[in-house]
């Protein structure tokens, strides 16, 4: 008797040589998805419901930082302002060719280099105001390698142009947005003019108001040509400012570099300045805190679920469990079977989980007008990641249904 019921147990004579081919394999894998159509489709609506969860929340959450970063981006945080520093000596100064050595050692590091020269001029509408009367107005020149100016600034032209190669080699001007209000310049018409200490300039252009903070001191400036500056007012060469924009990702590197290569002899005598760039390591530290607990909580949530789901299936399924063991089926084709099924239900549930969690994402964004960042191979390790955990969570009803006495399985419920 008891060799009897071991034979059930293990199969029938020659069970040693059963093999189980890959088609069938997958095969039986289908199985109860097949046979089980309704239970099939809730459970993967359940699963792509989780997955769509977290590829709206990943997309949404990097679509959002996306657009603070976008914010802080406009803000000009990707901006260094470099001024002179302070020191023992009396008015620290720039170098020279400080910008020009910018340019030069750091080009593969720093995509615009642009900088102001203090002119000792006063900017009126004409010479019957008294030179005292500045109005607050600050005049400074640029040369033939700043003309990039506006472009870290974020700056604008409201009328006429901002000066080129030919303008700054000739008595010409561009006003701040504040200065042509105070010189009474609404528009630029019949070729006006203004007086820069006893000389007549053509004015050419008047910029927009610079919003970010590094350009608020030429909305009540004036920028002239450094070349007709040197010429008519001995202007100095030492830079007042130097704006440097760089890529957020180099951005720190950058600004310990900078002033060494802008004073290689007193580097402490430069001051760099910009937004506070712990802002955005704060967003994205936050954000990416919250993702992190996010997703752990939906894995570990699926995964509980389908397993679940499948021992409830193995429990449902004991009399073909117990047949198929009788006729010869091993212990690890069982196994094998019921894995193989967890898998494709997360895999289905994935594909559809994706699909829904995209489509989420893109209407989201379009309401909130944000930008769409998600990266493909987010989705690529999501989908892997789905089929993982159905493999993890079908782990132990695999084994379960494998371990079932075929004896006890083919009997009748009581």
């Amino acid at each position: 008797m008891a060799s009897r019921k071991r034979r059930i147990r293990d199969g029938p004579s020659g069970s040693s040589r059963s093999k189980l081919r890959i088609r069938d394999s997958l095969s039986l894998g289908t199985l109860g998805l097949r046979t089980r159509k309704g239970r099939t489709a809730m459970a993967a609506i359940g699963i792509a419901i989780g997955v769509a969860s977290l590829i709206a929340l990943v997309g949404i959450i990097n679509s959002g930082e996306a657009d603070a970063q976008r914010d802080l981006l406009e803000q000009g945080i990707d901006v260094l302002e470099l001024t002179p520093g302070t020191s023992f000596a009396d008015d620290p100064d720039l170098l020279p060719g400080a910008a020009a050595a910018i340019d030069t050692h750091m080009r593969d590091l720093v995509d615009v280099v642009a900088s102001i020269r203090r002119v000792p001029a006063t900017v009126r509408k004409t010479d019957y105001i008294p030179e005292v009367e500045t109005g607050g107005i600050r005049l400074f020149a640029v040369e033939e390698d700043d003309l990039d100016l506006l472009i870290p600034l974020r700056g604008g032209i409201a009328h006429g142009r901002f000066h080129d190669a030919a303008t700054v080699q000739v008595p010409a001007v561009v006003l701040g947005s504040d200065t042509a209000e105070v010189l009474g310049f609404d528009q630029l018409y019949a070729n006006p003019t203004v007086h820069i200490s006893g000389h007549e300039f053509a004015v050419i252009g008047v910029l927009q108001p610079f919003t970010i903070s590094q350009g608020l001191t030429l909305n009540r400036a004036a920028l002239i040509g450094f070349s007709v500056a040197e010429d008519l007012y001995d202007a100095d060469d030492n830079p007042e400012r130097i704006w440097v924009q760089a890529d957020l990702d180099v951005i720190e590197q950058v600004r310990e570099l900078l002033p060494r290569q802008a004073n290689p002899e007193a580097p402490g005598e430069v001051a760099v300045s910009s937004l506070d760039l712990e802002a955005r390591e704060i967003i994205s530290e936050n954000f990416q805190s919250l993702l992190s607990l996010l997703v752990v909580v939906i894995i570990v949530v699926g995964a509980i679920g389908v397993g679940n789901i499948m021992l409830i299936s193995v429990l449902e399924r004991r009399g073909e469990i117990g047949v198929r063991r009788a006729l010869g089926a091993k212990r690890t084709h069982i196994a094998a079977q019921f894995l193989i099924e967890s898998v494709l239900l997360t895999w289905f549930g994935g594909i559809m989980g994706i699909v829904l969690g995209l489509a989420v994402v893109a209407v989201v964004i379009q309401v909130l007008n944000w930008p769409f960042t998600i990266e493909v191979s987010f989705i690529a390790i999501g989908l892997a990641v789905t089929v993982g955990v159905g493999l993890v969570a079908g782990m132990y009803p695999s084994w379960r249904a494998s371990r079932m006495d075929p004896a006890e399985a083919v009997r009748p419920a009581a």
